[in-house]
């Protein structure tokens, strides 16, 4: 590499633009007044509150003035993802510098008065947050939770074939699960259709208060480690912020320049492989400008640079005198004119329209989306002739729906799954695209392994970085869909969380355009785990679900195969939510044809007439299913009770849309309550069998007229190897004990109903010893089907 490729003239200008932005990033910490220093600074200058992060904040203010020169001098489309997110001040200054951010908030402007705003308006009451959040403009990874930069990158950079991605991976959170998998995302970019991703590891040598594990390991093992993952890493290392201005140049021109030629050889008419990408270390120190002692403590390249390294600064006049020294030491009258403008010299730095990486419209991922080319779900149906008689893979024709929308967007649409779409019958996607695979292969690897360069789904068995690609992927404009095993969705909880935290903001920031929904398939469910066992058995996921923003959160769980087809297609039509399906993948009774559904569907709740019998009177009890499995023994409960009690008048009620059992006012899915009140009755009991836990649903309802009445059946953690109807009795969501409470809530049927109860135990009792004779429950059970007409 060129070890002096900047001029003394650039190499003064890069600085000058660096100062500013440590500047920026040290007044939004401590100042809420007085922001160029033209007075003495006093303690009423400064935030009676001080929150930030310094440590971090000045390596991110390098990396991103180092990639607008790149970006100026090759004219690259990029976007820059923080992944110590917390040192939002380094990223916030150069986006200010740049006009990105006065842009989007006129407040802010390009003069001293909208630099005083900046600085009190971050991390302030009324304000905004100290992280790389949605109102930052450019940016699409808040690195609240840390872990997630990487795979965050690869998302943006499929099937964004002229994007680079800078992405700035902390040290600290090297240290996480999730970014230790995404190391191995390099193995599926592929360079002839992708863009590229340009990983820097920021070692500034410590976490909040303790040394971080790649900053204390030899270079060589650190050498080592990297380029085992698959990387060609180049190390800028140093204080002096001169020298390192000239390593960061020459690596990021040769990380440039072999990106340029990775790609350029496979677009070029050359065998797509596995290429090794570059990287680059940053070996910078914590809180790199910053005071470098304070109270006798070393605070630059000490754990003391974290947050904030100089406090009470409004009550103790030394650290006030170290405060304005430090401010003073980067020159601001230098770099800033009269008005507060960052001086016409530096401001030639920046990029100029959408090549600034602030406005980058990637980074705004909704100004790109294109709506998906759907075709008509109705053409996959399954045919019902009659309710409940027949059995179909509810799954297997939504992977011929997939399949279709892949074909039909093959720049726009990806599945998503840990090795699991052809264990949940999705694997009819392989006929339009194969697994992406640019690892070796063995001969044995084409005998039904589905693996292709050009592969459009992506398999990996890390539900991190799978979840981390999809979410990329959306927020740069795309649309894509993710399925996995119910037990394990639970991997991925706090990044559900944060992206769900994510939209929710964004739903109160007008100029953020509405990106596709993050599409969760949820199966392989509890009800069907009685051959993994106890594990396996979890349907509480949807427990976290609840605990987001009803603005951006759904929840479908469709009874059978044609609803399933018209809940996905609805999903994948819609925007800026996150949407969680239930459905299980093996063989189940269907319930209705395909219209029926459409309707059932769009209601989200209703009444089954086919199952009910009670038809122009009050009913005498009412019988509800929400899931595959738990609506199919509700059905057969009121099957039972139909035969031995004829007289008994029930309504058989099925919930698709969770959050129909919540009040209108508090989600935006809610009922009524004049119609729950209607369809649940006022004062009659209700067995609501439930595919999760069951006092979920007593959350949903507690606020319901008839609440007391309702009788909520679920898992209650109750399982092992067992049969499936043995797992739903452990749990007493089966036929047999949801009947039998049906005859203890009828008042009626208390004393009268004693007869048949027996019989129920008894047969219950029965279907217990089959299952533990024969390891498999009795025909009777397996073919059950619903024997009333419609």
């Amino acid at each position: 590499m060129n070890s002096h490729p900047l001029s003394a003239e650039q190499l003064d200008a890069i600085h000058g633009y660096w100062r500013a932005c440590n500047y920026l990033a040290a007044g939004m910490i401590y100042l809420r007044g007085n922001p160029l220093l033209q007075e003495p600074l006093q303690p009423e200058h400064i935030k009676k509150r001080l929150l930030g992060h310094w440590g971090s904040s000045p390596g991110l203010s390098f990396m991103y003035v180092h990639a607008n020169r790149v970006i100026r001098q090759h004219d690259l489309n990029a976007i820059f993802v923080a992944g110590p997110g917390h040192g939002a001040p380094g990223v916030l200054a150069p986006v200010y510098l740049e006009g990105s951010f006065s842009e989007v908030y006129p407040d802010m402007s390009q003069d001293a008065e909208g630099m005083a705003t900046l600085f009190r308006q971050f991390s302030f009451p009324g304000g905004f947050g100290s992280h790389c959040t949605p109102e930052l403009p450019g940016s699409i990874h808040e690195g609240g939770e840390l872990g997630y930069s990487l795979s965050h990158a690869f998302g943006a950079a499929f099937d964004n074939p002229d994007l680079v991605v800078f992405t700035a991976v902390g040290d600290g959170e090297a240290e996480t699960g999730p970014l230790a998998t995404a190391w191995h995302s390099n193995k599926f970019l592929n360079p002839a259709r992708d863009g590229a991703v340009l990983p820097i590891l920021h070692l500034n040598g410590y976490k909040i208060n303790n040394p971080t594990i790649l900053a204390r390991i030899s270079h060589d093992e650190l050498d080592s480690l990297l380029r085992g993952y698959g990387w060609i890493p180049f190390f800028v290392e140093g204080d002096d912020p001169a020298a390192m201005h000239q390593q960061m140049a020459a690596a990021l021109d040769q990380c440039v320049a072999d990106i340029g030629a990775i790609q350029r050889q496979a677009r070029e008419g050359g065998a797509v492989e596995r290429p090794r990408w570059p990287m680059i270390v940053l070996r910078s120190p914590k809180g790199w400008t910053g005071p470098k002692v304070v109270g006798g403590h070393r605070v630059e390249g000490s754990w003391r640079a974290h947050q904030v390294p100089l406090a009470d600064v409004r009550s103790n006049p030394d650290n006030l005198a170290r405060l304005d020294a430090w401010l003073r030491s980067y020159k601001p009258e230098e770099l800033f004119d009269a008005d507060g403008r960052l001086v016409e010299s530096l401001r030639a730095l920046a990029p100029q329209g959408p090549r600034r990486m602030g406005a980058n419209p990637h980074a705004n991922g909704g100004l790109l989306r294109r709506d998906l080319r759907m075709p008509d779900f109705r053409d996959y149906a399954v045919t019902v002739a009659q309710p409940g008689r027949e059995r179909a893979m509810n799954t297997r024709p939504l992977g011929a729906l997939l399949r279709d929308t892949m074909a039909r967007n093959p720049d726009n649409f990806r599945v998503f799954g840990p090795d699991e779409n052809s264990s949940n019958k999705l694997d009819a996607i392989y006929a339009v695209s194969k697994k992406l695979w640019l690892a070796d292969r063995l001969p044995e690897d084409d005998d039904g392994g589905e693996l292709a360069t050009d592969g459009r789904v992506l398999e990996m068995l890390s539900e991190h970085t799978l979840e981390g690609w999809l979410e990329g992927y959306v927020l740069t404009g795309r649309h894509g869909f993710f399925a996995t095993y119910e037990a394990f969705v639970h991997v991925i909880d706090s990044m559900f969380n944060q992206h769900a935290k994510w939209l929710a903001i964004c739903e109160d920031l007008p100029w953020r355009a509405a990106i596709a929904s993050v599409n969760l398939l949820i199966t392989s469910t509890v009800w069907r785990q009685d051959h993994n066992g106890f594990t396996h058995q979890d349907p509480g996921f949807l427990d976290l679900v609840l605990n987001k923003s009803p603005a951006v959160t759904r929840i479908y769980l469709p009874p059978d195969a044609n609803c399933l087809l018209s809940t996905a297609d609805h999903c994948l039509r819609s925007h800026n939510d996150i949407n969680v399906i239930v459905c299980d993948k093996q063989n189940h009774l269907q319930m209705l044809d395909m219209e029926a559904a459409i309707v059932h569907c769009t209601k989200g709740i209703g009444i089954w007439d086919w199952a009910s019998n009670d038809q122009g009177v009050e009913p005498d009890l009412v019988i509800a299913g929400c899931g595959d499995i738990a609506t199919q023994e509700a059905l057969a409960a009121t099957a039972l009770l139909r035969e031995y009690l004829p007289d008994l008048k029930i309504r058989f009620i099925n919930v698709v849309d969770l959050f129909r059992m919540t009040p209108e006012k508090e989600h935006p899915h809610g009922l009524s309550d004049r119609d729950f009140d209607s369809l649940f009755t006022m004062d009659k009991p209700i067995i609501f069998n439930f595919h999760g836990y069951p006092w979920l649903i007593h959350r949903l309802a507690y606020r319901r007229s008839n609440h007391a009445n309702l009788h909520v059946r679920g898992y209650i953690e109750k399982g092992s190897i067992n049969t499936p109807l043995e797992l739903a009795i452990a749990n007493r969501v089966d036929r047999f004990s949801l009947a039998m409470d049906a005859i203890d809530r009828v008042e009626k049927l208390r004393s009268s109903g004693a007869h048949v109860k027996e019989k129920l135990r008894d047969m219950q009792i029965a279907a217990r010893h089959h299952a533990h004779e024969h390891g498999v429950d009795s025909e009777e059970i397996n073919d059950w089907i619903w024997p009333h007409g419609s």
